[in-house]
């Protein structure tokens, strides 16, 4: 049995990956800063094998009580960093501490979490970095997403640079550059759009991805998209 650390649980793509997950009898450790969302997902499905954890992954008091979780397992098969936070806003009117927010949830979460988790990781284990067709570079831009954009492209890179450095671990790292999925994020982003894609299929892709997708790539930036928008 697999050990999956899936952050960003309690809505959208995360729910759905988390479902997806315990369907293919992973114990699943579900992460996120809303505790009766977590709740609305252990009363779904009813597994024993789901673990759910209150916790803002910007503050280390909260990455603790993961890791005390963790530490109870035999060691992690996966770590899905899903986690995210969009501000809609023109680059002038973007404050500093805004930008801030951005990073912090958007990247160096994800670098506190995989740094504390580091020593808990299988061999043969992999990291999955959710990013955004609008970190990928080439891509199309829209406006006023310029700080979600910056801490994504940064999350890819990271990406680039870990499967590297863990290689010798056997650790593989890749980062999903998700195009337009229909998700709440989606509506606070582009107002009306319709996706072409709904949370329950990417969250289908995922699960598999971070079960089966180390096995063929490792270090790569992947664009999963059937349009421009994020």
């Amino acid at each position: 049995m697999k050990t999956i650390v899936l952050t960003g649980a309690s809505k959208g793509i995360g729910y759905q990956t988390a479902l997806k997950l315990l369907e293919s009898e992973c114990q699943v450790i579900a992460v996120a800063r809303s505790t009766e969302k977590l709740q609305e997902l252990e009363l779904e499905t009813s597994s024993s094998l789901l673990k759910i954890i209150s916790a803002d992954l910007t503050k280390s008091d909260d990455i603790q009580k993961i890791l005390e979780c963790v530490s109870d397992t035999n060691g992690i098969d996966g770590l899905v960093n899903n986690a995210g936070a969009l501000v809609n806003k023109p680059f002038s009117e973007t404050t500093a501490d805004e930008w801030e927010y951005i990073f912090d949830v958007n990247l160096f979460a994800p670098v506190n979490l995989i740094q504390s988790l580091k020593p808990y990781l299988n061999k043969g284990s992999h990291i999955v970095n959710i990013g955004s067709m609008g970190g990928f570079q080439g891509s199309d831009k829209f406006p006023g997403l310029a700080a979600y954009s910056s801490a994504k492209g940064a999350l890819g890179i990271l990406s680039e640079c870990l499967s590297t450095e863990f290689s010798s671990d056997e650790i593989s790292v890749n980062c999903l550059c998700l195009g337009a999925v229909q998700t709440s994020m989606l509506e606070e982003a582009f107002p009306g759009y319709q996706a072409p894609v709904q949370a329950n299929e990417m969250g289908s892709y995922i699960s598999d991805f971070v079960l089966h997708g180390h096995k063929f790539m490792n270090g790569k930036i992947i664009p999963v998209a059937l349009n421009n928008p994020e």
